[in-house]
């Protein structure tokens, strides 16, 4: 079929897929950046896909939460493909079975992480004087160091919580910093060298989905995590008192889902230091994300207007208050950036200025829509297909979100009635027509989780918000999941509604 259109080059309606590295499937027990990934690439150019997006990038602590990493500007190691590390001799043999299933992250852990020491350790050995590592180094020491000499630490002590450690090492006295690089030397090459195999493989990634017109859109959470290297390296940035200890935390109010509220316990800033440094890590933080990925989604866009700070030590959020964020004040450095604002929540109408003074598209997910009033829909709900602005990024759900399968199996009958109304189909094509009124509304940018794609039901939902599971972060899409009978049905809606 041929499709006529007025659009030009300068076409700005274009359509996504969301999938994160670890659901690739692969050999060793974990989506990497290898050949899967760039299968997947090409797959989703040959339909017509022109964004990918992930979520965040950097080693995962406690939780498995790609939103609490260990650094705010290190790669998580077990993205590395083994089978592709550069000037080493070792053939990595996979585990039998590993490339099915959800991640198993403790047999992952055991497994996966001695084998890319191993590599790493032999890379040391037989490349001692190799000029792209050295320059590596030295183009990332602004926090690769401090990243190296943290990993190494906490493998010695088996805590990343540097705020238990002892009080010269917690407080980075510099005679006992230089003890512990001193001994830990070996382990800290090691760690450095592992992160320049995550980036030069990302790097070549990144390349390749340039190569075939897919831009990708990375994941910035506004907090760190309390045990990252981030806040023990720059504490003066965040609310602690002289002690060391933390004195707030960050969360949501209560609401409708959640009667206590979140209390995520990520240290809050101290706006009024980062405002007198003219927010020199946040600049950082930013321009280290524009160079791996094209766009960024920034996660709890709200935080930047007001936060929910709760005092350290309360049972649960409600005991919180908001707080005023930096606004544009911060935000103004950005705006040559390609960003994508999750605007989700508790959003007032200073929200709404903020994010006008940005220019920057708010999100508008489908699974918000549908709130019953006498027997029907209330058409005026902003998170409805039919009344979504041009700028702003239209998803059928997030990484939080039920599938779109799951979420309409799961809706009372007369919420399942009210659906198939409005998008006159039956339960067998649901979801297609979900996506379908996505690519044709006026959204410039629609974003699908390839769960979704493949029509899955909660059993492949990546995440529940406030639980920590087995099953949180450990979706993972089987070979050859992705038929061409899907592929061609998206490019068809694709071309149909001019977002080729």
């Amino acid at each position: 079929m041929v499709y006529s259109s007025a659009m030009t080059q300068k076409n700005t309606r274009n359509c996504g897929l969301l999938i994160h590295p670890t659901s690739f499937p692969s050999p060793f027990g974990i989506g990497d950046l290898g050949a899967e990934a760039r299968d997947f690439l090409k797959t989703a150019s040959q339909a017509g896909v022109r964004l990918w997006q992930i979520l965040p990038l950097g080693p995962t602590g406690y939780g498995d939460s790609p939103y609490s990493s260990r650094s705010c500007f290190a790669g998580n190691e077990y993205l590395i493909d083994l089978r592709s590390i550069p000037g080493i001799r070792t053939v990595f043999t996979p585990p039998e079975c590993s490339e099915y299933g959800n991640v198993d992250y403790n047999a992952v852990f055991a497994y996966k992480l001695p084998l890319l020491k191993k590599a790493a350790a032999e890379f040391l050995e037989l490349n001692p004087n190799d000029r792209q590592f050295a320059a590596f180094c030295r183009s990332a020491s602004d926090w690769l160091d401090d990243y190296a000499l943290y990993r190494a630490v906490v493998d010695e002590k088996k805590d990343s919580r540097w705020f238990i450690w002892e009080p010269g090492l917690r407080n980075r006295d510099e005679k006992t910093l230089n003890m512990y690089r001193k001994n830990l030397a070996g382990e800290i090459e090691i760690w450095k060298a592992l992160q320049y195999f995550f980036f030069s493989q990302w790097n070549a990634l990144h390349e390749y989905a340039a190569s075939v017109g897919i831009r990708i859109v990375g994941d910035i959470p506004i907090f760190a995590a309390s045990d990252s290297v981030d806040v023990w390296v720059n504490r003066r940035l965040f609310k602690f008192d002289s002690k060391g200890n933390q004195k707030a935390g960050a969360g949501v109010p209560p609401d409708a889902f959640s009667p206590d509220g979140q209390y995520w316990g990520n240290p809050v800033y101290d706006w009024d230091v980062h405002a007198r440094d003219d927010y020199a890590w946040w600049k950082s933080r930013m321009k280290h994300m524009f160079s791996m990925v094209d766009v960024v989604r920034i996660d709890h866009f709200r935080g930047f207007e007001s936060y929910w700070e709760v005092p350290a030590g309360s049972s649960t959020a409600r005991e919180g208050k908001w707080v005023p964020g930096p606004g544009m004040n911060l935000l103004k450095h950005f705006k040559k950036y390609s960003i994508i604002a999750e605007d989700l929540g508790v959003i007032t109408d200073q929200v709404k200025d903020l994010l006008e003074k940005t220019g920057w598209p708010g999100m508008k997910i489908v699974q918000f829509s549908f709130d019953l009033r006498d027997g029907w829909i209330d058409t005026h709900n902003p998170y409805l297909p039919h009344n979504y602005i041009k700028n702003c990024a239209a998803y059928s759900g997030t990484h939080d979100n039920q599938t779109t399968r799951g979420w309409f199996n799961s809706l009372p009958d007369s919420y399942k009635d009210m659906v198939r109304r409005y998008f006159q189909c039956s339960d067998e094509e649901v979801v297609w027509q979900v996506m379908r009124s996505l690519l044709a509304s006026s959204a410039d940018t629609v974003i699908f989780p390839v769960q979704d794609l493949l029509g899955l039901d909660d059993s492949a939902r990546m995440n529940a918000p406030s639980t920590v599971g087995s099953f949180n972060w450990s979706w993972r899409m089987e070979p050859g999941a992705l038929r061409s009978w899907m592929t061609d049905r998206l490019r068809e809606y694709i071309r149909l509604y001019g977002r080729a």
